[in-house]
C-alpha cells in the first residue's frame, strides 16, 4: 500500500482531486484549452421506436439532461457555432469536442452518420469528436467509419451501460443486456477509439455491493474513460409513476458521496472521470432535490476520499489498457504544480 500510494503521490491531479478529472485529461495533450460542444443530431433511439422496445429507458426523458433536444432543430454547423461562442466567452475555450450526446448517435444509415459527423469535424476550432450511442447499435462498418477520424482527430465513443446486472438492466426497460455491451466494448477495443462507459448508481432494486461489482467489472474492462450519476427522476417518465406509487427510492446526496468513492477507489487511475454527477434543465426534476451544486458535491467526493486516505484506483489492483495507436494529440510533458489548499473543480460541462 505505501508503494502504491507513493506511486499516487507522482500523479499530481491525484494529489489535488483524489481522482482522474478530464480537464487535466485535455490539459495533458492539448496546448490550448479544450471544452465539449453537445450537440442534436435528429436521431432516436431503438428502445423508443420498437426494434429493441418502446417507451425507452424508465429514467430517461432527454429534454431533460439535453437543453438542445428543446429547441427548434438546427443544423450541426449551427450547433457548432452557437457553442463555440457560448464557450469561448464563458470559459475561454479555444478548441472543441463535438459532443453528440441526444439520443443514440450511431442509430442511423452510413451515409447519414458520416455526414453529420464530417459536418462537425468541418470547423476549423473542432479538433474530436465524442459520440454517445448504446452497445446495441454500433455494427463494424460503424466503429470502421469512426475509427478512421482517429488519425486527425481526438476520438471517443459513449457507451451507456448503467449496470452489469441483467435484472437491472430489465427493471428499467434498457433494451440490451450486459453480453450485447461487453461485445460492443471488445470489438470496439479492435480499434484506436477511446472508450467511455456512463454508469446510474442508486438504480431501483440495486444495493451497494451490486455498485461495487459494477466498478470492479469495468476496472477489467481496459476503457479510458468513465462518466457516473445518480438516479434522478424526471416529469413525464415511467420511474415517475413508478416513485409516486412508492416503488423507487432516490439517493441522499451524502449517500451518493459514499458510493461514488467507493466505486472510483476499484477503477484504474488512468481512467479518466467525465462526470461526476448529473443534473437536469428546466422544471424537470422530481426527486433528489439536493441544495447544492456540481461543484460543491465533487468538493465532498474529494473530501470523503480524503478522510478514506484513499485514491482513484487505490482499491484496484489492475489498470487500464493503453492503445497502442498513432495520437495526433499524444499526452505532452506539462508542468503540474499542487497548491497546499487546492481548489476543487467540477470536470464535466
Amino acid at each position: 500500500m505505501k508503494d502504491q500510494l507513493l506511486s499516487f503521490q507522482k500523479k499530481p491531479y491525484l494529489v489535488k482531486y483524489r481522482f482522474y478529472p478530464f480537464r487535466e485529461y485535455l490539459k495533458e495533450r492539448f496546448p490550448y484549452k479544450v471544452h465539449k460542444i453537445p450537440l442534436h443530431s435528429g436521431f432516436t433511439c431503438p428502445n423508443r421506436d420498437g426494434r429493441s422496445g418502446v417507451g425507452g429507458c424508465t429514467y430517461c426523458i432527454n429534454e431533460s439532461f439535453s437543453p438542445n433536444v428543446t429547441r427548434h432543430f438546427l443544423s450541426i454547423k449551427e450547433q457548432i457555432e452557437t457553442g463555440k461562442a457560448f464557450h469561448k466567452q464563458r470559459y475561454g475555450a479555444e478548441k472543441f469536442i463535438a459532443y453528440f450526446q441526444s439520443f443514440t448517435n450511431t442509430y442511423a444509415d452510413l451515409d447519414t452518420l458520416k455526414s453529420r459527423y464530417e459536418e462537425a469535424l468541418s470547423d476549423k476550432d473542432i479538433v474530436g469528436i465524442s459520440i454517445g450511442t448504446r452497445p446495441d447499435c454500433i455494427a463494424d462498418d460503424i466503429l470502421s467509419l469512426i475509427d478512421g477520424y482517429a488519425k486527425k482527430f481526438h476520438v471517443w465513443i459513449e457507451y451507456g451501460l448503467q449496470s452489469i446486472h441483467d435484472r437491472t438492466l430489465k427493471r428499467i426497460n434498457r433494451g440490451h443486456d450486459y453480453k450485447i455491451f461487453l461485445d460492443a466494448i471488445n470489438r470496439t477495443k479492435k480499434t484506436c477509439i477511446n472508450i467511455c462507459v456512463h454508469v446510474i448508481l442508486g438504480l431501483p432494486g440495486e444495493t451497494a455491493e451490486d455498485m461495487m461489482q459494477t466498478a470492479e467489472a469495468i476496472a477489467n474492462m481496459g476503457i479510458q474513460g468513465i462518466k457516473l450519476h445518480h438516479l434522478y427522476v424526471a416529469k413525464n417518465t415511467a420511474l415517475a409513476e413508478e416513485y409516486f406509487y412508492g416503488n423507487v427510492q432516490t439517493l441522499d446526496m451524502d449517500a451518493y458521496v459514499q458510493l461514488t468513492a467507493g466505486f472510483l477507489e476499484r477503477i484504474p487511475s488512468n481512467v479518466t472521470v467525465q462526470r461526476l454527477v448529473g443534473d437536469t434543465h428546466g422544471n424537470f426534476l422530481i426527486s433528489p432535490i439536493w441544495k447544492a451544486s456540481k461543484a460543491a458535491i465533487a468538493g465532498s467526493i474529494t473530501r470523503e476520499l480524503e478522510r478514506r486516505g484513499a485514491f482513484q484506483g487505490s482499491r484496484c489492483g489492475m489498470a487500464a489498457s493503453l492503445m497502442n495507436c498513432p495520437d495526433p494529440f499524444p499526452v505532452r510533458n506539462v508542468q503540474e504544480h499542487v497548491s497546499e489548499e487546492p481548489k476543487l473543480h467540477i470536470i464535466e460541462i
